[in-house]
């Protein structure tokens, strides 16, 4: 009998919409984390991945019966911190038909940003508000019973919800979070997105992702990232321990690699010593990171190419000097964003525009000032994004606070969803952010200046794999 399923749900009908074909079907990483954390602390373990599977609600509560496990671990991170909060809807249907036949937690970003509401909205036992691995190894010590005592866990008490007690985040992660269980994950299930692969051929299978580290130093108000651990923190596995888990997704014959962290291209005695270790292993790694426009040196892009890093994803958020310093807390006022986008590109390394509209100060004018500076850099890829009020976030509070309105439904927090649930600015409503996102996407992508960059870089298929997702119009509510 295993003791912990831990559960990935499927919610990505609701969060893309007929995007989603194009969208990645991404390893849940902190699933494996917790699962191979566990299975050495003595555990039987084991992972219900029910979007790659592609399992409805149904199908998923048959395996899981079928399973029969102690605990039920639903699994509340993903690969980017919206996806906490957008994939609680296909946790919240599959609740509904366990309707309490199995022992349930919640772990992740949504739960430890808000652990009582998800206690009182959902049919669950417990709710764990942190990382997760003291509080599933305190659960089992006390056989699912007397949980008074299990570190950072919300639970019911006679009708009465009850809160234990707040514990260090882990300290040593080789120890904490010693790699992951990646015979556990049906690996040949997982895809890149679409344009990660155009370098690759369009091969979007096999296709793998982990972290490096943990958390981010910086304070953005939209960001959520930090919910599960309390502050704002950054962690390290040490590149030693890292290289290991490259190895293992190397003797996977295993090409396409994300590397999830929300800031990997930060510290350059981490990063760099990574670069160096997948270097002296000659891995032809196909690997796409995240950056800000302020951390990048012309002098870490020629490592970063030889490791294998051929897309480089930017937070630029806004084209408005005022609304991007403001909300991001950074120092781009000394940045020349289009000088750091070209060195990128000119190591043969493509650039990927994370852009924002809707955020604190945002108008109509300043949106288009966010568009053009999107045309102006040209990059192989952008994301437009509505800004949502994610529970953990800066801005939520703030937002609370004011008594903004907030997401009604769980898939309200996805930036492609039919009820996407942006929120409002002074002069903006959330309409107005909605279809000036759809618009900016659709005048960004169908020029011929970028359809002959993307020819020039990735050949005409790729060009007509875009041309065909210019043909999907989203539904909005």
């Amino acid at each position: 009998m295993i003791d912990i399923l831990f559960v990935h749900t499927n919610s990505s009908a609701q969060t893309f919409q007929s995007l989603s074909k194009y969208a990645a079907i991404e390893p849940p990483i902190w699933a494996a984390l917790l699962a191979e954390s566990m299975r050495k602390l003595g555990m039987r373990v084991g992972i219900l991945d029910c979007e790659a599977l592609q399992l409805d609600t149904e199908q998923s509560y048959n395996h899981i019966k079928e399973i029969n496990p102690k605990l039920v671990c639903f699994v509340q991170f993903g690969q980017h911190p919206s996806a906490s909060a957008q994939s609680m809807q296909g946790t919240h249907e599959l609740l509904e038909v366990m309707d309490y036949e199995f022992k349930t937690i919640l772990v992740g970003l949504y739960p430890s940003a808000l652990p009582r509401k998800t206690l009182q909205d959902e049919k669950c036992d417990f709710v764990c508000e942190g990382e997760g691995v003291d509080t599933l190894l305190g659960l089992f010590q006390s056989d699912l019973v007397n949980v008074s005592k299990v570190p950072r866990l919300w639970y019911r008490d006679d009708g009465e919800i009850k809160f234990t007690n707040m514990t260090p985040i882990i300290g040593n992660l080789e120890q904490g979070l010693p790699g992951m269980a990646w015979d556990l994950l049906p690996m040949e299930k997982y895809r890149n997105t679409v344009h990660f692969s155009m370098t690759n051929n369009n091969d979007r299978t096999p296709f793998a992702s982990l972290y490096t580290s943990l958390g981010c130093p910086y304070k953005c108000e939209f960001c959520c990232i930090n919910a599960p651990f309390g502050k704002a923190t950054f962690r390290y596995w040490e590149p030693e321990f890292i290289i290991k888990e490259f190895d293992k997704i190397a003797d996977m014959g295993i090409r396409n690699i994300k590397i999830a962290d929300e800031m990997f291209v930060l510290n350059k005695n981490h990063f760099l010593k990574i670069c160096d270790l997948i270097i002296e292993r000659g891995y032809d790694f196909n690997i796409w990171a995240y950056a800000r426009v302020d951390t990048v040196r012309e002098e870490y892009l020629e490592k970063l190419k030889r490791a294998g890093v051929n897309w480089l994803a930017l937070g630029i958020e806004s084209g408005n000097r005022k609304i991007r310093i403001d909300s991001v807390k950074g120092k781009f006022q000394e940045v020349d964003v289009v000088d750091i986008v070209r060195k990128i590109e000119s190591f043969e390394i493509e650039a990927l525009g994370n852009y924002m509209f809707g955020m604190s100060g945002d108008t109509f004018e300043t949106m288009q000032q966010t568009l053009d500076l999107a045309m102006e850099l040209n990059t192989s890829w952008a994301n437009f994004n509505p800004t949502i009020i994610f529970p953990g976030s800066p801005l939520f509070t703030e937002s609370v606070n004011k008594g903004v309105d907030l997401p009604p439904t769980y898939s309200g927090y996805s930036y492609y969803s039919k009820d996407s649930f942006p929120n409002p600015t002074e002069s903006l409503t959330r309409q107005d952010i909605l279809s000036f996102r759809d618009e900016a996407f659709v005048k960004y992508c169908d020029r011929p200046v970028w359809f002959d960059k993307i020819r020039n870089r990735f050949g005409q298929e790729s060009v007509d794999i875009y041309k065909d997702i210019l043909k999907v119009k989203l539904v909005r509510s």
